[in-house]
């Protein structure tokens, strides 16, 4: 494959990738709403996933109970917004020239990684049950594919400019 046809395939992969970044983010503003639609969605699951019904009613009494008493909490999660979208920000530098910021690739790897430790850890102390837990640690499993690909690609490019 050339040079040229691997930087689009970078590139492909990650738009995707900050597609989905910053997509997950800019869903924490309108989390009561979300809530509220999860809501109706899951009801009917009652009888087969009483526990996820249950937690999803708890989060949603949580957030719509905290908005109302405490609507400053929500600022919190404007920032959990903001994050995701300043990080997908940094992706900027590799998808200009992937070999001279290969770092970023990396450094997103290990924020996957992270990812996981983090729900594992952090989780169970929360009172988050295990189920949550894996569905959280999906964002570091899943993220990590794109980026793992675009990291290949790239040292792929790499490799070839050292041989010239």
């Amino acid at each position: 494959m050339k040079e040229q046809q691997i930087k689009t395939r970078i590139r492909l992969v990650l738009l995707f990738f900050v597609v989905a970044l910053v997509g997950s983010g800019l869903t924490v503003f309108p989390i009561e709403w979300e809530l509220n639609i999860l809501m109706q969605l899951v009801a009917p699951l009652q009888g087969i996933a009483p526990e996820l019904v249950a937690w999803i009613a708890l989060v949603n009494r949580a957030i719509q109970d905290t908005y109302r008493q405490y609507p400053f909490f929500a600022y919190g999660f404007d920032w959990l917004g903001f994050a995701h979208i300043v990080i997908g920000i940094a992706f900027w530098g590799p998808f200009k020239d992937p070999v001279k910021n290969v770092w970023v690739i990396e450094w997103g790897m290990i924020a996957c990684v992270l990812v996981v430790l983090l729900a594992f850890i952090m989780n169970p102390i929360r009172g988050i049950p295990f189920f949550w837990t894996l569905i959280d640690s999906a964002f570091g499993v899943f993220g990590i594919i794109p980026l793992w690909i675009i990291r290949r690609l790239t040292l792929q490019i790499a490799q070839a400019e050292n041989a010239k």
